[in-house]
Order: structure tokens, then C-alpha cells, then sequence
């Protein structure tokens, strides 16, 4: 079933779960995530991300919202980080049901513009967005977006961002970073800081950056507010490395059909762990 990132994350946010939103770039890992989301009976956000959508092309977003189309649990097609209004408007015209607008480098008045421009756009067809306000760190060049160092999100600023732009979500600063830490850097998030953000600003809040952190901290953000987690790197390490195993082990191994079978396998046991976490499994009864 699929529908827009409003009525998935408005469904969360009333009974106090996460939606993970798990980052796709092909269609193996597509159909995995769909599969673990239905043995789950969990709601689904299918994220790509600009890279993602220029190496899997627009070619294959109808395709993708078949699948969404013909999935026993709620599913969105978000464009995670998208970087431009052009870039926005080609989502809505390829088959997304939601979309992020990330302007977060930018001051808070650029920013709130950008966005506001794209809600107009995306709500005029019916269509979700997501803002991000304050700045996600990163540990790598993988990363999708990010700073070195992270502008933390401030409850009152959320408040009016929120009312200047008409996002239907919020991506906000905690604490968190893309891609995987590094030994030396200690994950550690603001809940606090969380509660009061929710408090000033009561819509569906996301957590970008979620691979890699605690998960008693990832479980905790839950139940003070957070309705969407993306998880990207997580996933893809847990993937990449079976396939990995499979060829070390044969260097004759070279049907997908052999190949890819133990990569969903390991890819779809850190999915159901996530859904867990979230508190989205079951959830799907709820839509």
C-alpha cells in the first residue's frame, strides 16, 4: 500500500513508534526491505537519496511503485536529502509520495525559504515534506550530507520554522551522524534537548544518522518523539559484507541468484532488529 509520508508518520506520532526509513540503491535491496517490512508487520519508508536515484536512474521509479503499490504494509518513497527544488520537483514528477528538502546549511531564513517553497509545490499534489533544521554531523565521505561540527536544533527555532514553512516533518540535530563512527568519536545524543524540541514543535520529528548509535539511546529518542529513523550505512555494511563472504569463498561464484540470497539474509536480520527498536513491529495494523 502506498501512500504519502503524512499519513505514515501522523499514525507514528500518535502512537509513539518510529518508521524506519531504510536507504535502497538496488533492486535486490529493495525487494529485502519490503520482504523483512511485511514478516514484520511493520510500516515502511523506502529512502533513495539523490546518489542512490542517479545510479538506479528515474527509470526505475515505476517499477519501485509497483512494489510499493502491491506491499501488505504502509509504504512512502521519500527522496532522502535532496538538495534543491529542482531536485524536489523531480521526485514529486518520478513517483515519490514524500520528500526532503535539506537547506540546513544554509542560515535560517534561506533556509526556511527553500523549504517553504517546496511545501507549496509538494502539497499542491498532495504530497509530504520533510525540513531539516540545525546540522548532522558526518564521519566520512559516504556521508550524505553533514558538518564536521553539529549545529544543534533549538526547541524555539523548531517552533518557528515549523509554522513559517508547513513542513509535515522535522529532521532535527541531536547529536547524530551519517555513516558509521570511527573509534575515536563516542555517539551520544541530546535527549533532553529532544523532549523540548517535541515539546515546541509537536509534528512527526526524524532522526537522520541513525546507523551506529547506541541502541538504548535510539530507543529512548522513540519514546520522547522521534517518528522516523533513517538507516542507510547499517544496513548496507551488513549487505556488502556478505557479498564479500560469498565471492572470497568462490571466485567462480557469478549468478545474482547465488550471490545475493546470504546479503539479504544478513541485510534483513539488522532490518527486523531496527523495527524492533523502533517499536514499528505490528504497527502496520494501525493504517
Amino acid at each position: 500500500m502506498l501512500i504519502n509520508g503524512n499519513d505514515l508518520l501522523s499514525v507514528a506520532n500518535s502512537h509513539d513508534f518510529a518508521v524506519p526509513a531504510f536507504n535502497i540503491s538496488d533492486w535486490a535491496m529493495l525487494l529485502g526491505i519490503i520482504a523483512v517490512s511485511e514478516e514484520e508487520d511493520s510500516p515502511l519508508i523506502v529512502a533513495i537519496h539523490p546518489d542512490e536515484l542517479r545510479h538506479i536512474t528515474t527509470d526505475a521509479m515505476p517499477s519501485i511503485v509497483r512494489v510499493a503499490e502491491r506491499a501488505k504494509v504502509p509504504v512512502t518513497i521519500h527522496l532522502d536529502h535532496g538538495a534543491s527544488y529542482e531536485q524536489a520537483l523531480l521526485a514529486i514528477q518520478c513517483g515519490f509520495t514524500s520528500v526532503m528538502i535539506d537547506a540546513s546549511m544554509l542560515p535560517f531564513e534561506e533556509n526556511a525559504a527553500v523549504v517553504r517553497r517546496v511545501v507549496e509545490a509538494a502539497h499542491a499534489v498532495g504530497l509530504s515534506v520533510e525540513g531539516e533544521l540545525g546540522t548532522i554531523g558526518k564521519t566520512d565521505g559516504y556521508a550524505e550530507a553533514g558538518s564536521d561540527d553539529i549545529i544543534y536544533t533549538k526547541p524555539a527555532e523548531a517552533a518557528r520554522f515549523v509554522a513559517e514553512t508547513g513542513v509535515d516533518s522535522l529532521a532535527i540535530a541531536i547529536g547524530t551522524r551519517h555513516g558509521l563512527y570511527p573509534s575515536s568519536l563516542k555517539p551520544e545524543l541530546k535527549l533532553d534537548l529532544l523532549a523540548e524540541i517535541k515539546e515546541a514543535a509537536p509534528l512527526p520529528l526524524v532522526l537522520h544518522g541513525g546507523s551506529n548509535n547506541p541502541d538504548d539511546e535510539i530507543g529512548r529518542s522513540v519514546t520522547l518523539g522521534i517518528n522516523k529513523i533513517n538507516i542507510s550505512s547499517d544496513i548496507k555494511v551488513a549487505y556488502h559484507r556478505a557479498v564479500r563472504g560469498v565471492l572470497e569463498a568462490d571466485e567462480q561464484v557469478r549468478e545474482p541468484n547465488v550471490v545475493q540470497p546470504p546479503a539479504l539474509a544478513a541485510m534483513k536480520v539488522v532490518a527486523a532488529q531496527k523495527i524492533h527498536l523502533f517499536e514499528a513491529a505490528g504497527k502496520a495494523s494501525l493504517y
